[in-house]
């Protein structure tokens, strides 16, 4: 028997249920599949759960920087409080019936299962099979990639999953992969009490920013007692008597409680059924338009499309779809200024491109750098005033192609140069800004004055 329906939406995380949400809003019926929690990854295992424990982790750091400032200070960290919080405040216990009410007052069908093609326009979830009048929405999101490290797969390692779930800090932790989860998580945990050594197969943190974003953060970690080992692959990976040992390839073995593998999140399109549309399942993302135009009839978002595992990138090419499901008018997908944020401490933003990846597109490069701690805020911060600012300009255009706001609030000061990158807003103009005095994002003027030197 085939339900009908105007929309199926696979996959109910940030993208999925906004999808979802505004069809049904818009007076479409929508059918929308979900083999997990509605709502995904972010406000369960992710974006949410994480920045608590990173605002626990950050309050005990700041209370560490009183003595020589404001006086003395004793702290006394408590995971309990913030196990109680991700528990209580950010997942109901891990249970969405809430986003799911939430959905259905929309006037959407929800339907708890795995959501399969079957062919164009026809998707079979939980015993029965529905069909698209308009089209079909693919918002699977992604998983958890782990390295083929021998022995790997043998023993319970944690993902960001159970590092967020966990009702006590370890003693000790390895972390594999030092890009934007592992260092967020090994920060928070090492704040907490955790000997923490991150290892990273490439030769800096944060491989896919600024090398300046990967120096600093390496120093920070270093100086809260993070061990940090670059330029080191994992050789093989055993479990027993409830200790973790990870052998490095040059024969440095390392040991800890937990092991927590943090080396990137792929898109899954195996088990989707794409190949009774004519689509290739085992491609490595799923390929869009402008319009989010997968095939005739039917639209992916989010972490599938390969634009970024961002929830951000998700509720914006979610707009787009709904547009494009709806027949109305509007911008196509942009990427020129993605923004993206490390919730570390110092936070490191960045937008567009960075120096390499300009280079690398054949641009006549022109960068300018500023150091936070020489700014009249950072000197006025003092203690955890660790930042830099830098800027790339397509020296051609005399624009900004991409910017990394590093330090304090990064994140925050990143919007600016997101705009510039964004509007395409003339250097010439940046400079003739006038810049609040004393703030962060005053060392953006620096930068363009150590652009301008170049």
């Amino acid at each position: 028997m085939s339900w009908e329906t105007d929309v199926v939406v696979i996959g109910m995380g940030p993208g999925g249920e906004h999808v979802a949400g505004r069809l049904a809003e818009a007076g479409l019926h929508v059918t929308g599949i979900e083999a997990e929690l509605v709502g995904g990854e972010c406000p369960y295992w992710g974006c949410v759960p994480s920045k608590m424990m990173i605002r626990a982790g950050n309050l005990l750091a700041e209370a560490r920087r009183i003595p020589g400032i404001a006086g003395r200070v004793q702290v006394a960290p408590d995971w309990g409080q913030v196990a109680a919080r991700i528990r209580d405040e950010a997942t109901d216990n891990w249970n969405d019936q809430v986003a799911v009410d939430r959905f259905v007052a929309k006037g959407g069908r929800f339907v708890r299962g795995r959501g399969v093609l079957t062919g164009p326009g026809r998707v079979q979830a939980a015993g029965r099979t529905y069909t698209a009048r308009r089209g079909v929405v693919i918002a699977t999101g992604g998983r958890p990639w782990a390295p083929p490290v021998p022995g790997l797969d043998q023993v319970p390692y944690w993902t960001n999953r159970e590092a967020v779930a966990a009702k006590e800090v370890p003693s000790s932790l390895l972390v594999l992969g030092g890009g934007a989860i592992g260092l967020e998580l090994a920060q928070v945990f090492a704040r907490f009490g955790t000997q923490v050594t991150v290892v990273e197969a490439l030769e800096r943190l944060l491989p896919l920013e600024e090398p300046e974003s990967g120096e600093l953060i390496a120093g920070v970690l270093g100086d809260e007692g993070v061990t940090v080992r670059t330029g080191t692959r994992a050789a093989s990976v055993r479990y027993a008597d409830e200790t973790f040992t990870l052998a490095l390839d040059g024969g440095e073995e390392l040991s800890a409680e937990r092991l927590l593998v943090a080396t990137g999140r792929r898109p899954d399109l195996s088990g989707l059924g794409l190949e009774t549309i004519g689509l290739d399942p085992q491609a490595r993302a799923l390929a869009v338009d402008p319009h989010m135009l997968a095939a005739p009839g039917l639209w992916g978002i989010g972490d599938v499309t390969g634009h970024g595992a961002f929830t951000h990138v998700a509720m914006y090419q979610a707009e787009i779809a709904v547009r494009s499901i709806l027949a109305e008018p509007g911008p196509e997908a942009d990427y020129r200024a993605l923004p993206r944020v490390t919730f570390t401490d110092p936070e490191i933003g960045s937008v567009g491109l960075t120096e390499a990846q300009a280079l690398e597109q054949g641009l006549r490069v022109r960068t300018g750098v500023s150091q936070v701690p020489s700014s009249a805020r950072g000197w006025i911060h003092k203690a955890g005033n660790e930042g830099v600012v830098k800027l790339v300009e397509d020296a051609e255009r005399g624009v900004l192609v991409g910017a990394t706001a590093a330090g304090p609030a990064g994140g925050e000061v990143l919007y600016g140069l997101a705009v510039a990158v964004q509007a395409k807003v003339p250097v010439e103009s940046l400079r003739h800004m006038i810049y609040a005095y004393p703030t962060f994002h005053r060392a953006v003027e620096s930068a363009l004055a150590d652009l301008a030197d170049d």
